[in-house]
């Protein structure tokens, strides 16, 4: 089959790998569309920003460079493995990329497996990855979508889920107030998401022309942080108070520390970005006013279903921010994505 295996720093190849066979307890999946991610941008640039170690073999999976890429993929059940009951060939669904944890480790104790430090995914350190004709997953990774929705729907489950954590994780109640840093993939999800929750006082800063115009088409209130006043515009939007909420989704730095001066007395940030540099942080400014700063990271499973039902019932509008590429295009288009250029690629595989 082919696929687009990743060898190491920008080094991405389109090549013939083996076609994967089920075992017991898995389904191979016929590959739709798989999306490109912002992590997936980062590994290709910078790996060595990964918190993974790529090059030696995870404890768990065994799997370690050169390693198919990808980790949102929706397609097409053609195969069972012995044991598999519930799903039939031909279902679709999206498929939740968390392959193995540790199981024992506080985290997973806690029920956030996706911060368990041996967290094996696909496209990362486990193998097989969504940029492929086929891909063998357990059946329990499994999110079937309802007949009548698109199959380039099920694949932006996974990136909308994780906007959809970073919502649940700043507490934000219906009415209160929010400052969306960056329009990408991500940003998208956390706006749809914190319009779900009932935040109308939202507003959105993007420095990306295209970015901006594509997520105030959906009707998102929207500013320029370059060339206009962030600080004016939140007070304004506030009546000074500054917001409850700050979602970053942005991941630079600048745009860090303006979410720091954007908080509310009180008021929660929520880092979803990833960062290939550091940010820098004046800790007083979290200590006056009580301000805090919390991680999100992945989702949890019922993120997904929700958003499935959501998105069964149109509550999700593609127009103006999603493009399609194909397989052999896969590396223009994480250049494209490293330039700012789009907000989110998907790539058609089948």
């Amino acid at each position: 089959m082919r696929a687009a295996v990743f060898y190491g720093k920008e080094d991405l190849r389109i090549e013939e790998a083996p076609e994967p066979t089920p075992g017991p307890g898995q389904v191979k999946v016929r590959v739709a569309y798989a999306g490109i991610c912002g992590s997936d941008v980062h590994t290709y640039f910078s790996p060595e920003s990964n918190p993974f170690d790529l090059e030696t073999p995870h404890p768990l999976t065994g799997a370690k460079l050169p390693q198919i890429m990808g980790h949102e993929l929706g397609g097409t059940i053609v195969e069972l493995g012995s044991g598999v009951t519930g799903i039939e060939i031909g279902d679709c669904a999206a498929v939740h990329p968390i392959v193995a944890t540790c199981g024992e480790c506080a985290s997973c104790r806690r029920g956030v497996p996706m911060t368990c430090r041996l967290m094996a995914s696909l496209g990362t350190n486990a193998n097989g990855g969504g940029l492929a004709e086929y891909v063998v997953v357990n059946v329990s990774q499994l999110h079937l979508i309802p007949e009548g929705l698109e199959l380039r729907m099920a694949t932006l489950v996974e990136p909308m889920a994780v906007g959809w954590h970073a919502m649940v994780r700043s507490g934000v109640q219906p009415g209160g107030t929010a400052l969306l840093l960056g329009a990408g993939p991500i940003g998208i999800g956390a706006w749809n998401a914190l319009r779900a929750r009932g935040v109308e006082k939202l507003l959105v800063s993007e420095p990306n022309s295209e970015r901006r115009g594509a997520i105030a088409a959906l009707g998102a209130r929207v500013i320029d942080p370059v060339n206009d006043d962030l600080a004016a515009a939140v007070s304004e939007l506030t009546d000074g108070e500054g917001m409850q909420v700050v979602i970053d989704a942005a991941g630079a730095p600048a745009a860090f520390t303006a979410g720091v001066a954007s908080l509310a007395p009180g008021g929660r940030m929520v880092e979803v970005a990833a960062y290939e540099r550091p940010a820098e942080i004046q800790p007083t400014d979290l200590m006056i006013g009580e301000r805090e700063i919390i991680g999100a990271v992945g989702y949890q499973p019922d993120d997904w279903d929700g958003i499935i039902a959501a998105m069964a019932e149109g509550g999700y509008e593609t127009t103006g921010w999603v493009e399609e590429r194909e397989l052999d295009d896969v590396v223009d288009a994480i250049h494209a994505l490293r330039a700012g250029q789009g907000s989110k690629i998907l790539i058609r595989i089948g």
